[in-house]
């Protein structure tokens, strides 16, 4: 005989079907119970939807309620007097309020804030047909408007959403919020490129001034990175006279440049 639909088993059919899972362990006989209040677990979480942030996704916190049932079913006591379903409602809710607790990094009185703010708020509007001021809502939650203002800080700043999250969707074109992030990188700055380029140009003209044994100097220590007595090794002189040839081309480069030192300072 194929099993009942959900929506016509009653609590002492569920509770039947309970128990001749706990009597056979079953699995089959326990997806018939997980099928029969899954609906039940949709409708806990459809619940909860308006309270969760952005950053929460539904399909996890669904399988959260999942995972809350199967546990329910298999720690269900009925001499506790409490039906399954009643037991599985408990279950399921708790997990799913545990979840967005977790997940959710601000402390709970700045929750409670946002709650006792937002009450008092409609409450406002309900009375005077309009929004309340600063002072008005501050009056009216008990506290001073500086303390308001402080708390409304905390609540923005508890307010964390994911980079990934669509701020605009037209048709294939799909917007995230890390696309409308301003970035602080200057290299990506057209201005700066240009002027990193310039500086760049005006550098390799100056170093092209210089007497051949200078840029060689130059190309050692700063290309290859030799130290000042590998450098006269490979050149056949002192390294005092590799510390002179270094200190003039220097010089040079600086004299050559000073037009143009702030210009230099782009050049890394």
């Amino acid at each position: 005989m194929p099993p009942l639909p959900a929506a016509r088993r009653t609590s002492e059919q569920t509770l039947a079907l309970w128990r001749q899972y706990r009597e056979t362990d079953d699995r089959a006989i326990r997806d018939r119970l997980v099928l029969t209040f899954a609906p039940l677990v949709k409708y806990i979480v459809y619940k909860k939807v308006r309270e969760m942030p952005p950053y929460v996704e539904l399909d996890d916190m669904i399988s959260c309620g999942l995972e809350a049932l199967m546990q329910s079913i298999d720690r269900f006591d009925p001499s506790r007097g409490s039906t399954l379903e009643q037991y599985a409602w408990t279950r399921i809710h708790g997990a799913v309020l545990d979840e967005l607790r977790r997940l959710d990094w601000a402390p709970r009185s700045v929750r409670r804030w946002e709650r006792d703010i937002q009450r008092a708020f409609q409450t406002f509007v309900a009375l005077h047909g309009r929004g309340p001021t600063t002072e008005e809502l501050a009056d009216a939650l008990g506290v001073d408007a500086q303390t308001l203002r402080g708390k409304r800080d905390a609540i923005t700043r508890s307010d964390v959403t994911s980079l990934n999250s669509l701020v605009q969707q037209d048709g294939e074109l799909a917007i995230e919020r890390v696309d409308t992030i301003a970035s602080e990188d200057a290299r990506l700055d057209p201005e700066h490129a240009a002027g990193i380029a310039d500086a760049k140009t005006r550098f390799r003209a100056a170093f092209q001034q210089l007497p051949r044994r200078e840029r060689e100097v130059a190309v050692l220590m700063y290309v290859q990175n030799l130290k000042l007595n590998e450098v006269g090794s490979i050149l056949g002189v002192t390294e005092s006279r590799v510390c002179q040839i270094h200190a003039g081309l220097k010089r040079k480069l600086r004299d050559a440049l000073q037009d143009d030192a702030e210009l230099m300072l782009l050049v890394a």
